[in-house]
């Protein structure tokens, strides 16, 4: 997210709202139509569709019984009701993850079996209390449901709507859990007759997956996504800021298409386009940024409508704007920009 310093200057130089909705700018629906469902739901990822999204982003955990599903953290608590079910009250456990030590109930641990009894509830509700009134309606999906949701609204609306995975701590799933989700997601792509030749990215914050997926994947897009602080979980000397310099840049497109970067990495505190698309374009890498949000609390001081944090207005889309004129080839939105008309 951007400092909220922006200069007034760098928002009248940004393009207009309805630039961020050009045809050319690729609108990924962040966890489907968060803004307004429960994320990472199969109501979510429909909205998203409906509101013109060219691809939805599920977050990918793995079973117990090895079953892609969708959840934002391998962690439940936070997403789902588990942490009211006493039957799951044994399963509550201490992990250390990429470095973290979280206690709670994690998607390894479960079947889907027992996945499926659990409900979808808002992430957010301080911010999103709407949302919270679908608490208890959606089931956790599985990467084969949304697969089939994603084919059923092609064929109802007749375009074409890419998928947009992210592995969720690979590294610490294969040495903790023994679960390998790059061989997960390939069988299962193989199994859904999912190719390269379908509009599909595959994302992650870690490099050996990304390698791999390269390696093995056969032809599929694949991004690095970075952050301005911290670095790859399996590359612990590494920093995500070394990777995006020119010369990082270049040892990054020896595996990936894209950069998948913290709008703060694209944009500068005043608001001007840092070099990152630059630097990205003259390694072959495309660019696409994350996260535009529609809620005042998540949106630079400049671009805020009132002081209700939960306020919105139309800054998401002006932001949008704005990354589209530094370069970047795709945003990640938590609501929809397509079809918005700002003053």
């Amino acid at each position: 997210m951007i400092k909220p310093a922006l200069l007034l200057a760098a928002l009248l130089l940004a393009t207009s709202p309805a630039a961020a909705q050009g045809s050319d700018l690729l609108i990924i629906a962040h966890r489907g139509a968060s803004a307004e469902r429960p994320e990472h739901t199969l109501a979510a990822y429909e909205r998203a569709i409906h509101q013109g999204a060219d691809y939805i982003e599920p977050d990918l955990v793995a079973t117990k019984d090895l079953v892609l599903v969708s959840r934002h953290e391998n962690e439940l608590s936070g997403t789902t009701d588990v942490a009211s079910r006493e039957e799951f009250e044994d399963r509550r456990r201490e992990k250390t993850i990429d470095g973290q030590r979280i206690a709670g109930w994690f998607a390894e641990d479960f079947t889907l079996a027992e996945l499926r009894t659990l409900r979808a509830k808002e992430r957010i509700p301080s911010l999103r209390p709407a949302n919270a009134q679908f608490d208890g309606l959606y089931q956790v999906p599985t990467l084969a449901d949304i697969v089939k949701l994603v084919r059923a609204k092609e064929a109802e609306t007749g375009r074409r709507i890419g998928l947009y995975p992210e592995l969720k701590h690979p590294t610490f799933l294969l040495q903790n859990a023994g679960i390998d989700m790059v061989d997960l997601l390939l069988r299962e792509f193989r199994q859904l007759g999912i190719t390269p030749a379908d509009p599909v990215f595959i994302q992650s914050f870690e490099i050996a997956p990304l390698q791999r997926l390269k390696a093995r994947g056969g032809g599929f897009r694949l991004v690095q996504l970075v952050k301005p602080e911290d670095g790859p979980a399996d590359e612990p000397a590494m920093r995500y800021a070394e990777m995006v310099t020119p010369t990082g840049l270049v040892e990054v497109a020896k595996y990936a298409d894209a950069v998948g970067a913290h709008i703060a990495l694209v944009l500068g505190p005043d608001g001007a386009a840092t070099s990152l698309v630059a630097d990205a374009k003259a390694a072959g890498l495309a660019v696409h940024a994350w996260t535009v949000r529609p809620e005042n609390e998540f949106l630079p001081a400049m671009l805020r409508m009132g002081d209700d944090p939960k306020g919105r207005g139309c800054g998401d889309v002006k932001l949008a704007g704005m990354l589209r004129a530094a370069g970047v080839a795709g945003v990640f939105s938590d609501g929809p920009l397509k079809g918005r008309a700002c003053p």
